[in-house]
């Protein structure tokens, strides 16, 4: 069988380096892909890798977005946020964006190669002092309430036509509706589903299009 491979992502070089010798000893895996800041991850590892192990603070942004933006791109990764934070919302926001494992710096290093081996495989793997917060998130489904759904028809539509890549000009156009309220919806609907950028609200539509059918 071909070694998984396997990508890194963490802005500290010296954090890389351990966790490429660890994974490159191994005979089942090789890394093939390391970044620093979201927007490499996002151009370089889609199709590259099948397991990503990914920093939650990066300098650029979240490695959530990575997480949300990679699945969204290729839906057969499997990422593991490697993070020294463990707060129950950031757990329950690594599940909602996809995310098979989360696992904490503070962890021994054989823990990192069983998640690699195991979330590769289909699995997932969590840290024992983030499982409670796991367990509350899959006990409590109505706290992971996708904010799409409350979108109005015209917000669902502006969201739609931003995750086909077109501008507010465009968007305008097409729905009748002058620049300024285009870039109105655009901040609400974004304001709605707690991103600050485009490019996630896109990520958010086409993973919510994956799961679903529109509502609207």
């Amino acid at each position: 069988m071909k070694p998984w491979r396997v990508a890194l992502v963490d802005d500290h070089e010296i954090v890389r380096l351990g966790l490429r010798d660890l994974v490159n000893h191994q005979s089942d895996m090789r890394v093939t892909c390391e970044c620093s800041t979201v927007a490499e991850a996002i151009s370089i590892i889609p199709q590259n890798a099948e397991v990503a192990v990914v920093d939650i603070r990066l300098p650029d942004g979240s490695g959530l977005e990575v997480c949300r933006e990679l699945l969204a791109r290729d839906p057969g990764i499997h990422v593991i946020i490697l993070t020294a934070f463990g707060m129950d919302d950031l757990v329950g926001e690594a599940l909602d964006s996809g995310a098979t494992g989360y696992i904490l710096k503070g962890e021994r290093r054989w823990m990192v190669i069983e998640g690699i081996r195991t979330v590769a495989q289909g699995g997932s793997i969590f840290s024992s002092d983030v499982t409670r917060a796991v367990l509350h998130h899959m006990v409590h489904p109505d706290a992971a309430t996708d904010p799409i759904a409350e979108l109005t028809p015209q917000e669902w539509r502006v969201l739609q036509l931003i995750a086909e890549g077109k501008t507010n000009r465009e968007i305008g156009c097409q729905m009748t509706l002058s620049e300024k309220t285009v870039k109105h919806y655009v901040s609400r609907l974004l304001s709605k589903l707690g991103h600050s950028r485009r490019s996630e609200a896109a990520a958010h539509y086409a993973r919510y299009q994956s799961t679903q059918n529109s509502p609207h």
